[in-house]
């Protein structure tokens, strides 16, 4: 596969694929897919591994802060960081060796003198991104696309280090960007700019040949909702206050016999019909060019799609799971639910 040839290629204010819009567009639709699209909607209803790209954002707007960041994803000099000039890094020090090597002391003072327009919070100092893939994904793929992504974007232009991590199931490269280029020019991120990377990491990570996809995720019929990256990092790990907080009120509401609909159900609910609107349209689309199995797959996607759940419906979900495997736990819950049951069963996952 070709690589990208500009930064520019990968970025757009719209997503490749715009699912809802094909659904405006009259019977059978009036606008041809493109081989790109094409591409992206055979890997999307075949579930190729998705992408994550993250910015971090806690900490990025004071030295300290920026020095001991840099030092975590070092472990503590156990890790040697990778810069933007192909130099490693590491030692317990390497966070305060490139805060001085980057000039963010200058950044800092050219803040504080007020050189540089401060709105609110001050400006960061650096933006903090991982790139990450599923379990089972080649470390090595994501390492060498994660550092193709970083060339591309950044070369030249803003000092970066990486460094790639291994010791979760799900390898990822954190990437630490500084937030003012050598041209003076301060890198802002936007929904738009996330949705470019992850597009890029994607085209990256398939020319190591590593199957990756880049698609919005109302487009795949999730609905989970988005979580500050203190609630990411720590609910796989069970130490989430925010889901403790969250499962005790779903189980004190099923004690009660009643889980209370989240106000966000209606929105999800639109959202999902417009989806739905647009994948059939695209259905009928490659119906009439004649691409009949491509078609039956999309057709087949759209049946597999999950129902759409709140978080506390997807809480809920999990306790019952739980409670299943665990029968004699079922004591903690009194015996005749009917609302809940009646949920759980409209919110399971497709087998």
């Amino acid at each position: 596969m070709s690589m990208l040839k500009s930064p520019l290629e990968i970025r757009s204010a719209r997503p490749l694929l715009d699912i809802v819009s094909y659904g405006r567009q009259g019977p059978k639709g009036t606008v041809a897919l493109s081989v790109a699209q094409i591409e992206e909607i055979n890997r999307t209803v075949r579930r190729i591994p998705e992408v994550m790209v993250k910015v971090l954002p806690k900490d990025s707007n004071s030295l300290r802060a920026v020095a001991r960041h840099l030092n975590y994803i070092g472990r503590y000099g156990k890790l040697e960081l990778e810069t933007d000039d192909g130099e490693r890094m590491g030692g317990k020090a390497v966070g305060a060796r490139l805060v001085e090597d980057w000039d963010l002391d200058l950044d800092e003072d050219r803040r504080e003198m007020e050189l540089a327009p401060v709105c609110g919070r001050s400006p960061k100092l650096v933006h903090k991104i991982m790139l990450s893939m599923p379990p089972g994904t080649p470390a090595k793929g994501v390492l060498e696309a994660a550092r193709n992504f970083a060339r591309n974007e950044f070369a030249l232009k803003h000092r970066y280090v990486l460094v790639l991590h291994t010791d979760e199931p799900h390898p990822h490269v954190h990437l630490v960007v500084k937030a003012l280029s050598e041209q003076g020019i301060r890198l802002n991120i936007r929904k738009a700019t996330l949705r470019g990377w992850r597009r890029g990491f994607a085209r990256y990570l398939r020319d190591q040949g590593i199957a990756a996809n880049a698609t919005e995720r109302a487009v795949r019929g999730e609905s989970r909702s988005r979580k500050r990256d203190g609630i990411y990092r720590s609910m796989p790990r069970g130490d989430s206050t925010h889901f403790r907080i969250r499962a005790k009120t779903v189980a004190a509401e099923l004690l009660n016999g009643k889980l209370l609909v989240e106000s966000g159900k209606s929105k999800l609910k639109r959202t999902r019909q417009e989806v739905e609107g647009g994948w059939r349209a695209i259905s009928d689309m490659l119906l009439g060019a004649g691409q009949t199995e491509l078609a039956s797959l999309v057709s087949r996607f759209i049946d597999q799609m999950p129902p759409v759940r709140t978080e506390k419906e997807a809480i809920a979900d999990r306790m019952w799971s739980h409670l299943r495997s665990h029968p004699s736990s079922t004591s903690s819950l009194p015996a005749p639910l009917p609302p809940q049951r009646k949920i759980i069963a409209n919110a399971a996952p497709r087998p």
